[in-house]
């Protein structure tokens, strides 16, 4: 059973600065696509950014050149570093491991991490 553990979260201003991390555990001889997702109250779940096992990335449009999503393989952590935040980036923020243990793959969502941005 995988666990993901999501940190980082917090209250800027607007134009300011949040990293977050994400990590992964549990998992017994496993590979993970990690993503970040977030969501508002009222409005669906939507795709941020998405980092795979080989390094390739993948950005929503509305976050690319403002946020850059990186990880460390030996630490089984994803980050998602944010800059030039906005007020329409106020949202719980989701980890999503797409995890392959010994051949099967399975979901795998924390239970989030909120980002507050104020004007």
């Amino acid at each position: 059973q995988v666990q993901v553990v999501e940190s980082g979260g917090g209250s800027v201003q607007a134009g300011g600065s949040l990293t977050l991390s994400c990590t992964a555990s549990g998992g017994t001889d496993c590979t993970y696509d990690m993503s970040w997702r977030r969501q508002v109250p009222g409005k669906e779940r939507e795709f941020v950014a998405r980092i795979e096992d080989d390094g390739s990335t993948d950005y929503a449009d509305f976050v690319t050149g403002r946020f850059t999503i990186s990880q460390d393989n030996a630490k089984n952590t994803v980050y998602l570093q944010m800059n030039s935040l906005k007020p329409e980036d106020t949202a719980m923020y989701y980890c999503k491991v797409f995890a392959v243990c010994r051949g099967y793959g399975m979901d795998y969502w924390g239970k989030g991490t909120l980002v507050t941005v104020s004007s």
